[in-house]
């Protein structure tokens, strides 16, 4: 199988509200790292889905107004091509989270079943519910049953590898409304060592009719294409691959889908990028945190720039905003050669 066999189109219906991902080429949420400002980044790029980080459920109806009103900017409710992903354990708050966050204007709800943290699966939700199928569709009708909006699933091949239960949990979750899921090709005790199992995923593919979306070791648009022809999905979600490099998902759509190329940018397009990104964490934090959250953007821009190491550390560690936007065309002085690390 190759790209070129698979739709540029996924339909998703909600009882209400219907949407399309186009291209078929979705960033992951990562806890820490897709915050708002940089799924903007790579939205401006071009990406089929952008998925906020995992929201705790019953933490953000419970949470006071001012806070829920911040968890709201947060996710950027109402932004196009925008998912938020949801995790907990009882139905009523996932439902009332569900609610709210589709009521505040996301046009998609994701259920996460795939988290592997300790701190999350030891709260007994992540994918410490794939242990659990029949407890988990009971949080997916919930889910369902209070939206308008479609609902997705994203969960991993299974538990262990004594219990890859993928396919049959899925199975069901389409069963009772769940538009699309999106499988991490590990198992949770696998977290994420070792190599994603392309073709494992492929058994998820053939047990259900709702579209697959093929995660985990997807870095450019060759291990893209590698993932659907071994599993016969119909998308791909990157993760990790998009670190340092936000226009990467626009490259896997422009050479597998037949979308337009992005322009990488480099030289002083590349700092213009880097620097607007620092400026927004900034501004969305507040300077203290927002220095904070940008060291890894930074060091991750650089890295893959193959700036000078001595700058990298510089930019990443200096107290001072100014300083850093100062140091950046430095840093990034390699730039040029940036078109060819995807």
């Amino acid at each position: 199988m190759t790209a070129t066999n698979i739709s540029q189109q996924i339909p998703l219906r909600g009882s209400g509200r219907d949407t399309v991902i186009t291209p078929p080429v979705l960033l992951a949420p990562l806890a820490g790292i897709t915050d708002l400002p940089f799924r903007r980044v790579v939205a401006r790029f071009g990406a089929g889905l952008v998925v906020s980080e995992m929201v705790a459920s019953q933490e953000m109806v419970q949470a006071k107004q001012s806070m829920r009103a911040r968890a709201r900017s947060e996710l950027g409710l109402g932004e196009a091509r925008t998912a938020v992903q949801i995790a907990g354990r009882d139905p009523h708050w996932m439902a009332q989270a569900a609610r709210m966050i589709a009521d505040g204007g996301a046009e998609v709800i994701d259920i996460n079943m795939g988290c592997p943290a300790k701190k999350v699966v030891g709260g007994m939700s992540g994918s410490a519910l794939m242990r659990e199928p029949d407890h988990a569709l009971r949080l997916i009708d919930a889910v369902v049953g209070a939206v308008t909006v479609p609902v997705t699933l994203k969960t991993r091949l299974g538990w262990d590898d004594d219990c890859l239960n993928a396919a049959q949990l899925v199975r069901r979750a389409a069963a009772s409304g769940v538009q699309m899921v999106t499988i991490h090709g590990r198992t949770r005790c696998q977290f994420y060592k070792g190599q994603a199992d392309w073709r494992a995923i492929g058994d998820v593919v053939r047990a259900t009719g709702i579209p697959v979306i093929a995660n985990g070791d997807i870095l450019c648009a060759d291990t893209a294409r590698k993932a659907l022809a071994h599993s016969g999905a119909a998308g791909v979600m990157v993760g990790r691959g998009a670190q340092g490099r936000p226009w990467v998902l626009a490259q896997i759509a422009a050479d597998l889908f037949g979308q337009p190329h992005p322009v990488i940018p480099t030289g002083s397009a590349l700092v213009d990028l880097v620097a607007a990104h620092y400026e927004d964490m900034l501004a969305f934090y507040g300077t203290a945190l927002g220095m904070k959250v940008a060291r890894k953007h930074l060091g991750w821009y650089s890295e893959h720039a193959q700036g000078c190491a001595a700058l990298r550390r510089a930019v990443q560690t200096s107290a001072d905003p100014a300083h850093v936007l100062r140091l950046l065309p430095d840093a990034l002085c390699q730039a040029p050669q940036l078109g060819r690390a995807a």
